[in-house]
């Protein structure tokens, strides 16, 4: 649905309550079709982020995995690759 969420989950260092909530803010960015919500919608826009971001904290908490821990930057760093090697102009 939205490219721009990344994966928050197995990682060492764990993500951050930061990342947690810039996450769920694309979500309720993207579902509500608001980058800004209007003065009316404000609060309901804010809360909409806050019990997304609790609910991604309990069930990052709960999850429980044998996969070895996964490198933030690594995966920062390949995917800076992929869109490099994908939006690369075509010269031919």
């Amino acid at each position: 649905m939205c490219r721009n969420i990344k994966r928050l989950y197995n990682y060492d260092p764990p993500v951050s309550e930061a990342q947690i909530r810039e996450a769920a803010l694309q979500y309720v960015r993207k579902i509500s079709g608001f980058n800004k919500p209007s003065q009316q919608n404000e609060v309901a826009f804010n809360q909409a982020v806050d019990n997304i971001a609790f609910e991604t904290i309990n069930l990052l908490s709960g999850l429980k995995t044998t996969a070895p821990k996964r490198n933030i930057d690594v995966d920062l760093k390949n995917h800076q690759q992929r869109q490099k090697k994908r939006f690369a102009p075509d010269i031919r």
